[in-house]
């Protein structure tokens, strides 16, 4: 059934499903008597990771991430907390380490671990919240907290009403045509690989088309009404189903794509606990059926970017952008054959790195590359400095404003991503500007693996160092690092 949404002077497309939600103090609550700094607008990505030609990707058409690249800073070294949806999205949200927040699952996957992370912190207040609680007009529209993709979409999900004034839920011709989906296994489209070049349906009838079109609507409305926003735009792809016009999946033609190698260890897939990942449908992939799945993964990268480039250009075009600071990322990397990985939920380098963006109007590194370290937690305490709002004491990030003024200063030494294997244990890695160390445990914590690789010398993570004796002084140093983030609750 569709909502309208009550706000008007806007109406809902015939694909698009919209919910409301207005907190009893809000109604109450003026705009700031300070007009305020900055608008936000945040732009994520599902499933996105840094196959993009602005982080130097021969051959990946994406022009408006790399023209967005170009305006704003972008973070050469960004890691997610936890390489899946609901655990990452919920981690910097609420500016909040995965153990902090409960989320170390998907809901319905298996483990005693929380499904909404106001269930162990219930009066948190969200990124998103902290604008709406200071008089920004706060608004998402698309996937911004956990949705299972594809059979969510239209829906509010797994969604925190708080967060948010108004709410768009687009829904386009991708979710209804999975007859005709390809898919490892039948019947089955968002936990294992499936795809279709849609040679019908045109950009604006796909979800991310609606959702561009639905926040267009939104910046027209803010400009008319001078009002001050937070909209955050959650696009679907390139999450599986890899659903877009057939169009965008003809710009990669798969006689021209080059399968990745496998290092001995991922042959063997050892240690075994670094490669539970894996989903046993993808033994059945083969070489062919390889290159139309990256076919299908960047041809999904290059429409999302498409519908992406239509809501930067209309910022632009309404004169806000001079007063807007954009933000794009994605919830976590993504695995496409390396390691001998699809998807996600690995502590490899592909599966932690996210790309980053950050563009504040008048920062003085604007147009520049990070090297600094940076985690997804620094984005809350990053948004709420930029536009001078007070931001809670217990937030697990770091401001990066220094890097948006000047490119080269150091953030961090050290980015932290875990992983949860149900009963099998926990994985937590450590990033420094060199090395990446990870530890495996079983139920009762006990270390079991290790892995250590050289992301310099050795940046296809083909060489475990771990057991090295030379490497034991540096094991023991990084081991020591991830103390704390183990012990945090």
């Amino acid at each position: 059934m569709l909502r309208s949404v009550i706000y008007p002077p806007l109406t809902s497309l015939a694909r698009v499903a919209a919910f409301v939600f207005l907190a009893p103090w809000f109604a109450a609550a003026a705009v700031s008597s300070t007009p305020p700094k900055l608008n936000v607008l945040f732009l994520i990505a599902d499933d996105l990771n840094c196959d993009l030609g602005s982080y130097g990707v021969p051959g990946m058409l994406t022009p408006n991430i790399d023209r967005l690249a170009a305006r704003g800073v972008r973070f050469e070294h960004a890691y997610c907390q936890f390489p899946l949806c609901s655990p990452s999205r919920s981690s910097f949200l609420t500016g909040r380490r995965p153990n902090a927040t409960g989320v170390l699952s998907n809901p319905g996957l298996k483990g005693p671990v929380a499904s909404h992370f106001r269930e162990k912190i219930p009066e948190t207040v969200t990124l998103p919240q902290l604008f709406k609680k200071n008089g920004w007009f706060s608004a998402r529209v698309g996937k911004l907290y956990h949705y299972g993709v594809p059979l969510d979409i239209g829906t509010s999900s797994l969604d925190d009403y708080p967060s948010w004034d108004q709410v768009v839920n687009p829904r386009g011709r991708d979710r209804e045509e999975h007859d005709k989906i390809f898919s490892l296994e039948p019947g089955q489209f968002g936990g294992t690989l499936s795809w279709l070049a849609d040679d019908e349906g045109e950009d604006i009838d796909h979800t991310d088309g609606v959702g561009a079109t639905e926040a267009i609507r939104l910046l027209e409305r803010f400009k008319r009404e001078s009002r001050p926003f937070f909209l955050a735009v959650g696009f679907y792809r390139p999450h599986t189903p890899y659903v877009a016009p057939k169009k965008w999946f003809e710009l990669y033609p798969t006689d021209k794509i080059t399968l990745p190698t496998l290092s001995d260890n991922d042959r063997d897939r050892t240690p075994a606990a670094a490669y539970l990942s894996a989903n046993a449908a993808q033994s059945k992939l083969t070489d062919a059926l390889r290159r139309d799945a990256i076919q299908a993964y960047h041809g999904s990268t290059s429409f999302m970017d498409s519908q992406l480039g239509r809501v930067v250009d209309a910022l632009d075009r309404l004169g806000l952008a001079q007063n807007t600071v954009i933000v794009f990322t994605s919830d976590h990397g993504y695995h496409l054959g390396d390691h001998g990985l699809w998807q996600k939920q690995s502590l490899f380098e592909r599966s932690t790195r996210v790309p980053l963006i950050i563009a504040a109007p008048g920062a003085k590194a604007n147009g520049r590359t990070a090297q600094t370290l940076v985690e997804m937690v620094d984005l809350y305490p990053t948004l709420a400095g930029l536009s001078g709002l007070p931001r809670p004491a217990y937030l697990d990030g770091t401001d990066l404003r220094p890097v948006l003024d000047d490119a080269q200063h150091v953030a961090k030494p050290a980015a932290f991503t875990q992983v949860r294997r149900g009963n099998n244990g926990d994985g937590y890695s450590v990033r420094t500007e060199r090395w990446r160390y990870t530890e495996w445990s079983n139920a009762k914590g006990e270390v079991t693996a290790a892995q250590l690789f050289d992301e310099i010398a050795d940046p296809a993570e083909a060489h475990n160092l771990a057991a090295d004796p030379a490497q034991a002084a540096n094991v023991k140093k990084l081991g020591a690092l991830l103390v704390p983030i183990r012990a945090q609750k």
